[in-house]
């Protein structure tokens, strides 16, 4: 006899997104248990709206746009955009709207002069509304330069930077090969559809947009010659780090020589020396403690409607459900920062972020039926700030004998200028060609200084032991704000490619 259960699909997702949360183990032996355990402290200061969908109807938001009119458009893995109004009231009941559909997996899209420009698998494509029935009725390709031939090649497209380009980034083919033209590239395509190859070594990205200084980066996932998830800027002739996409470069000739390939079981910081062309990680997301499967990202530019954070990143994670914070700068000509934790509990897999016009983070994905930690098939939520600040690391930065701190508010000097407040460890990755990496080379740096600035928002470190190249991972537990208040979260970890010379 055989029983039939209503929407198997979703509650074997669901089981197996309870399994993740409640035994996901990395291949290191590391458990996930209950992450940061920091969800219920974070809804003080950042609560979870929900953005109800219509009944019956599968929303997989894959990008996401603010329209002139405060409408929210969503573009999706299944080939939809829609329409949604009353996304940002405080209390959202919103109606949707379809405007275009048959299109495929939708992963960038902006809304500028009268039309949609998207990037779907196939190609960028500009969609317009001709006879003004408010749906899409004229569609034109921009942009098809790249080869298509698995479900698993996907595309992500950037909004238009200053002069109007897209910057589309190629996942490989089957995540391990690229058998079509370009996977595994980053191509940027203009206005007026010419395309233009920018780098080479891109593994499996789901993410890309400028930092926060305009500068175009992506998010890279763990895999193989990739240690673990990480922020990488798109380096016009650079080289990401994965050779498999080097068979391309006869059909860019202007890229030049394809890069030395990297030697296996290597480290990073050795093989920057060798491979001139090679692009070393600008913020590293420890495997696991920092997400698994980086995505979306969005620089805060609120005005600080969105809290203390204007200017940093927030990035999302597919299969842990959650958002983070990273922060960069250029030292000595290298991009590198920090990332730190941000918040938790998100329903599903998290694909793309946007801001508001109210200052607001809507948040969006789906599982796609792989395991996440977030227990719903697809979810469409939004991050509000209750206006009552915490106590975070805001930002680290790089000094040529340590760091500098900044937090969100006042520390307690007395604590904040104990060097043995500051407990710090370091590790790197095996550049290799098999699946991730151990953390491997630990160090333990030893704080000796710590001086507190006059308005106690800052301490610069001095750290002895600093080892270029390497994550350097900050446990800042016995920190505390004037009234022994605790940070939200004690842990920050900040890539060290260069040394500041002074």
């Amino acid at each position: 006899m055989f029983v039939r259960i209503a929407n198997l699909p979703a509650l074997l997702a669901t089981f197996c997104s309870g399994l993740l949360s409640l035994f996901a183990v990395s291949a290191w032996g590391e458990t996930l248990g209950e992450y940061w355990d920091t969800a219920e402290e974070e809804s003080k200061y950042y609560r979870i709206v929900e953005i109800p969908m219509p009944a019956g109807v599968a929303i997989e938001a894959g990008c996401f746009e603010v329209m002139p009119d405060n409408q929210l458009a969503i573009g999706t893995r299944r080939g939809d955009i829609f329409l949604v109004k009353g996304a940002f009231d405080k209390n959202p009941r919103p109606t949707y709207k379809r405007f275009a559909h048959g299109l495929d997996e939708v992963m960038g899209m902006s809304y500028r002069d009268g039309a949609f420009v998207i990037t779907q698998q196939t190609e960028v494509t500009r969609i317009t509304d001709e006879n003004a029935d408010g749906r899409a009725d004229h569609f034109r390709t921009l942009s098809d330069k790249w080869g298509f031939r698995n479900y698993h090649e996907f595309a992500f497209g950037s909004k238009p930077d200053p002069e109007g380009n897209v910057w589309v980034a190629l996942c490989l083919s089957k995540s391990y090969h690229s058998d079509v033209p370009f996977r595994g590239w980053c191509l940027k395509v203009t206005p007026d559809g010419k395309t233009l190859p920018v780098c080479s070594g891109i593994r499996s990205p789901c993410g890309i947009g400028p930092n926060e200084h305009g500068v175009m980066f992506y998010a890279e996932s763990q895999g193989p010659w990739n240690g673990s998830c990480s922020l990488k800027v798109l380096e016009q002739g650079g080289f990401m780090g994965h050779p498999v996409s080097f068979n391309w470069y006869d059909l860019a000739k202007e890229m030049g020589d394809k890069p030395v390939v990297p030697e296996t079981r290597s480290r990073l910081m050795i093989e920057r020396q060798r491979v001139k062309e090679l692009v070393p990680y600008a913020v590293v997301f420890p495997y696991i403690r920092m997400g698994r499967s980086i995505s979306g990202f969005m620089v805060d530019q609120t005005g600080g409607k969105f809290g203390p954070f204007e200017n940093q990143l927030f990035v999302t994670d597919f299969s842990l459900s959650v958002v983070m914070r990273a922060t960069t700068e250029k030292v000595n000509g290298v991009w590198q920062g920090a990332c730190y934790p941000f918040r938790e509990g998100l329903a599903t897999g998290l694909l793309a972020c946007q801001f508001t016009p109210r200052g607001d983070l809507v948040v969006g994905g789906t599982n796609r039926g792989w395991p996440v930690r977030g227990p719903r098939e697809f979810a469409i939520q939004r991050l509000d700030w209750t206006g009552i600040v915490p106590f975070e690391i805001k930002t680290i930065n790089a000094r040529s004998d340590g760091f500098r701190l900044t937090f969100t508010k006042p520390v307690d000097p007395a604590v904040a200028s104990d060097p043995a407040t500051y407990s710090l460890s370091t590790f790197t990755h095996v550049y290799q060609q098999g699946y991730g990496s151990p953390e491997v080379d630990q160090t333990k740096p030893r704080v000796v200084q710590a001086t507190v600035s006059e308005d106690r928002l800052q301490v610069d470190i001095k750290v002895e032991g600093l080892v270029q190249g390497h994550v350097h991972e900050f446990d800042l537990e016995p920190m505390r704000e004037p009234g022994g208040g605790k940070l939200v979260h004690e842990n920050a970890y900040y890539t060290l490619n260069e040394i500041p010379r002074d």
